[in-house]
């Protein structure tokens, strides 16, 4: 049992009263929807299980976790657990358990959020071999101060206000909800700059098929749920991503949760679980059809849903896989089959579903039947736990919230969890969503690829209303211009293996390639020194601009990048792997709206001779330059192991002292095509130059210390360790007016 400590005082009863609204239920969420932990449960359309909005706000209990690591945080207190997740959410249940309210509603008090799919780990054990390249939490949950519910079928709104805190009460609550909810919200823009891409092919979906063909034939597993993951860069206000979504799908269990770093949307049909008591419902969900274009197709793909055998079968197996795993905690005799075939209609599909009943058995709690059902069945595959080990082996990403579970789980024995179908993950400008579907021995690969797209169409065609692209980002690649996502290099080439290679940095003005010259010229000298052949001959400024052109780059700043790697061959005929990039480029002291950088000093010394270029090995400068912006600078500042002064991690130095003007005298050192431009310029303007084994105090007392590189030209630099600079920042920008 999780020590739970005591979060937020002491447990209450929920304040509920009905309040009148005014506004449709999506445009009041719309005022909350900016604030981390606001959760927004929506029910689209007028299925039977399409009753209840819910919105909960300002929670006094936040509950993230990834793998054993969990965090408790409640205003200003936090607790770090190392616990099972589903223990820790056990005890939060039993230390704020309260009496079901006396009004029939969902829930007055609880949690709401994600159990994402990879909590399986934590119920079975597997292998873990799909890489966790979101690094988000497994589970995510927030305990609102309000709730608001609206019931549709009784057109009745009711105002749950659940305090834990001292320091409030339900009447200023009450008021700063009112506050808000009255506010005009203006609709904000959103933005794909890119077509979706999938994280296969469609010869390797179809490919992997094959495989579960071949693993349905030995016997090893009967059905295998697999899907594919779409990602497109987005900006704007993920909430209207939401909005566009529920006004063009009305599924019966809508979801938005703004978890802060990440917001979560979802449009699913099929209910995973909803417990009311000790009552149990559950909705699997196998075969689709697409909507016909006319009455009469339509009614004929319904018709052809209808008497598949196909779909028949797997919807049957399902349901036998779901009544096994509710008979580990339900009472003897009470699981039911309530409804089996029963087709339902949706804006781009129809679906067969089935409905399953049963009644919890006192011995049992609400993680007992989530543990003994999770994840469901019919996004799993039968037998459950085969199917899960061969979807971790094919699907190269680990899946996250899609086929976890989206809903609430109250402090009084109600819960309502939806499966995360139809659901996209927003974080860092990019937007990610995943479509799948059951296969069996008999499924048809190109038609199960082909099925993936029909269920992603609400998610994916959004984009077709909002700017972006039409064109894939593009690259110069061993002398043909190619999309970007086409860049290639083999697992045993040295540039990978090692960081065999190297790479030059060049701005782009929106005139040309800036000092190209000597860019090549350092090129070549590192292609002689490292790989000890002829550089190729190559038309450096033509190729730059072919691909500006690509790009569309051709009246802004841009940076280029040309990078080498040595390839897989120790002997000629070599297969040397050339790749020039063009990306638009913000400064970066405009990007971070500041006049100067501060520098903080990385505490690892370094000494390579592979300093001397601009070697692909370069992991020791990205993590210093992370371990600075980490600990809240700009910079990070490189030294050798005698303590000298080196270089930055991005930048070399320069420090003014009076009418000299100094750069580091390090063992090994990049030398920098800016440095060099901005030693010419300030010689002259009558200061001397002066190479100079420099240390700390060095820096301290210089009446300026600049860095340079050829995206930013020269930047002062007004603090290191916490210790000011007396750098000018004039100098900089009357250097920078003359060489850039």
């Amino acid at each position: 049992m999780v020590n739970l400590f005591e979060i937020a005082g002491q447990r209450c009863t929920p304040h509920v009263e009905r309040i009148e609204i005014n506004v449709p239920f999506i445009d009041l969420a719309a005022g909350f929807a900016h604030i981390p932990g606001t959760v927004l449960l929506m029910s689209g359309g007028d299925l039977d299980c399409s009753r209840y909005h819910i919105l909960g706000i300002k929670p006094w209990l936040t509950f993230k976790g990834k793998g054993r690591r969990t965090t408790l945080t409640s205003g200003e207190t936090i607790k770090e657990l190392d616990a099972d997740p589903f223990d820790t959410l056990r005890a939060i249940l039993k230390s704020y358990h309260t009496d079901s309210p006396a009004l029939p509603l969902p829930l007055s008090s609880g949690l709401m959020g994600y159990l994402a799919y990879d909590l399986k780990d934590h119920i079975e054990k597997l292998p873990r071999t799909s890489v966790d390249d979101l690094g988000l939490p497994g589970i995510c949950l927030f305990a609102p101060s309000v709730i608001l519910i609206h019931d549709k079928r009784e057109n009745i709104t009711w105002l749950c206000i659940s305090l834990h805190m001292d320091t409030e009460d339900s009447e200023s609550v009450r008021e700063e909800f009112k506050s808000i909810a009255s506010s005009f919200i203006k609709r904000q823009s959103l933005t794909f700059t890119q077509d979706f891409k999938p994280n296969m092919s469609r010869h390797e979906y179809c490919s992997s098929i094959k495989k579960i063909r071949a693993y349905i034939a030995s016997g090893d597993v009967y059905q295998v749920n697999f899907a594919q993951r779409f990602e497109a860069d987005f900006s704007g206000d993920p909430f209207e991503l939401f909005r566009s979504y529920y006004d063009e799908n009305p599924a019966p269990f809508f979801a938005f949760i703004n978890a802060g770093d990440h917001q979560i949307i979802s449009t699913s049909p099929e209910r995973f679980i909803q417990q009311n008591g000790n009552k149990i419902e559950t909705r699997p969900i196998k075969g689709t059809r697409p909507r016909g274009k006319d009455e009469k197709v339509d009614l004929a793909f319904k018709k052809e849903l209808e008497e598949s055998e196909k779909d028949e079968s797997e919807l049957s197996m399902i349901v036998d896989l779901m009544r096994n795993d509710l008979g580990k905690v339900c009472e003897c005799g009470s699981i039911q089959v309530l409804d089996h075939k029963k087709v339902e209609a949706y804006e781009n599909v129809y679906h067969m579903i089935s409905i399953i009943g049963g009644r919890l058995a006192s011995a049992y709690d609400s993680i007992d039947l989530i543990k003994a059902t999770f994840p469901g069945g019919s996004i799993t595959g039968c037998p459950k736990i085969r199917a899960m080990e061969i979807i971790d082996e094919l699907e190269p990403n680990r899946r996250h919230v899609y086929t976890g579970a989206i809903g609430y789980l109250s402090f009084h024995d109600t819960m309502d969890l939806s499966i995360a179908i139809r659901t996209a993950t927003v974080c860092n400008n990019k937007m990610f969503a995943s479509f799948g579907g059951g296969i069996v021995y008999d499924s048809e690969p190109l038609k199960e690829y082909d099925e993936t797209l029909r269920k992603g169409k609400t998610l994916l065609h959004v984009k077709k209303r909002t700017k972006r692209s039409t064109l894939p980002e593009m690259a110069w690649i061993n002398g043909a211009l190619k999309p970007l996502d086409q860049a290639r290099i083999k697992i045993s080439d040295l540039g990978f293996q090692y960081g065999y290679g190297f790479f030059e940095t060049i701005r782009f003005d929106g005139y040309g390639p800036c000092f190209l010259e000597e860019h090549i010229e350092r090129f070549n000298l590192a292609w002689k020194d490292l790989f000890q052949t002829e550089a190729p001959d190559l038309s450096w400024n033509e190729i730059i601009h072919q691909l500006i052109d690509a790009n569309r780059l051709k009246d802004t700043a841009a940076a280029i990048k040309i990078i080498a790697s040595w390839g897989t061959r120790i002997a000629p005929p070599y297969d040397h792997t050339l790749i020039v990039t063009a990306k638009p480029y913000i400064h970066r002291l405009s990007g971070c709206g500041k006049e100067a950088l501060s520098m903080l000093t990385y505490p690892f010394p370094r000494q390579t001779p592979m300093a001397d270029y601009k070697s692909l090995n370069y992991s020791y400068y990205y993590l210093a330059g992370k371990w600075a912006r980490e600990h809240g600078a700009d910079e990070a500042l490189i030294i050798n192991p005698d303590r000298t002064i080196s270089e930055t991690s991005t930048a070399n130095i320069i420090v003014i002292k009076g009418k000299m003007v100094f750069s580091p005298a390090s063992p090994h050192v990049l030398s920098g095509i800016m440095e060099k431009k901005v030693l010419h310029e300030l010689s002259r303007w009558g200061y001397t130059p002066e190479k100079k084994c420099m240390t700390m105090d060095d820096l301290l007392i210089a009446d300026n210390v600049l860095i340079t590189n050829s995206l930013i030209g020269a930047a002062a630099v007004k603090k290191i360790d916490n210790n000011s600079l007396k750098s000018s920042i004039d100098i900089c920008k009357n250097l920078n007016d003359v060489i850039m």
